[in-house]
């Protein structure tokens, strides 16, 4: 195989054959970083390189399979197990992470204080949710999601510019790249129905939504109360349900608009109680 002894190698048509045909005669990625690193590359340096080429090369078999292209999608920092991720001003706890799909469940992400600072200052605003009218590009009042709510503009006020601020140290994504944030309120018996929050390719009024930004390719939903009983998140293709726990917050992120990505979600009836959320929808660019 190609040898490095640099910590600056590059990654050479020689070397992104050698590792694809590794992987396709079976060979594991732990076999394939020993090989490297017996080589003479260090172990940072050749993690990089297997992770981008092997990324590439599954893109590419995925979309020659008929499946949308791969894009990049926000990522939090957790390559090292962490507790805590540092979002400046505050220190985020992580309480769950799934690999496939991914998901990371975030604990006190806002204090109670700004949790109903929030609710206050949604409350005179609030009206029947609607969503996205893919067929045309525009918005509809939708039997599948009972709940009301609003947007605030991006940093259009204190807690609002302090939340989105948070929200982009948190999974390493630019903030301008983020949808207005979304209060919503779940009285009892509402709720929203299993579905995807990308933007289907195949309907029409797609290609005039993605003009003000992309794909949507990241979710977080912020929990700004406690019910009394349900309104959990549940992702259906994996059996996980997520309780809305106040200052909580769960992200998941999907590379392409496709089910393959197993972000199916809903937001579980409301049994007792009212659940309010605040939702931060992130897209590929900048959001105008």
């Amino acid at each position: 195989m190609p040898t490095s002894t640099s910590k600056q190698q590059p990654i050479t048509p020689e070397l992104r054959q050698w590792i694809i045909a590794q992987a396709q005669a079976g060979f594991t990625a732990p076999s394939l970083l020993k090989s490297m690193t017996d080589s003479g590359w260090s172990e940072d340096v050749a993690i990089d390189a297997l992770e981008v080429v092997l990324r590439e090369h599954l893109n590419t078999v995925a979309v020659q399979s008929g499946l949308p292209e791969a894009s990049p999608v926000p990522e939090p920092l957790l390559e090292e197990s962490p507790l805590f991720v540092d979002v400046g001003d505050r220190q985020v706890e992580v309480l769950l992470e799934v690999a496939s799909p991914r998901i990371v469940l975030f604990g006190n992400l806002l204090s109670r204080e700004e949790c109903e600072t929030l609710i206050d200052a949604a409350k005179p605003r609030m009206a029947r949710s609607k969503t996205v009218e893919t067929k045309t590009g525009g918005e509809e009042v939708n039997a599948s999601r009972t709940s009301e709510g609003m947007f605030f503009q991006r940093g259009e006020n204190d807690i609002v510019k302090k939340l989105e601020a948070r929200i982009a140290r948190l999974v390493n994504w630019p903030l301008e790249n983020g949808e207005g944030l979304q209060i919503l309120r779940y009285g009892p018996g509402a709720e929203y129905k299993p579905h995807y929050d990308y933007f289907d390719p195949a309907e029409p009024g797609t290609s005039t939504i993605i003009k003000r930004g992309g794909q949507r390719v990241g979710t977080l939903v912020v929990y700004l109360n406690n019910p009394v009983k349900g309104g959990g998140t549940v992702f259906p293709d994996i059996h996980l349900e997520v309780g809305p726990r106040q200052g909580n917050a769960v992200f998941f992120s999907y590379d392409r608009p496709h089910a393959s990505t197993k972000t199916l979600h809903g937001g579980s009836p409301v049994i007792e109680g009212e659940k309010w959320i605040a939702t931060k929808w992130l897209r590929q660019g900048e959001f105008v």
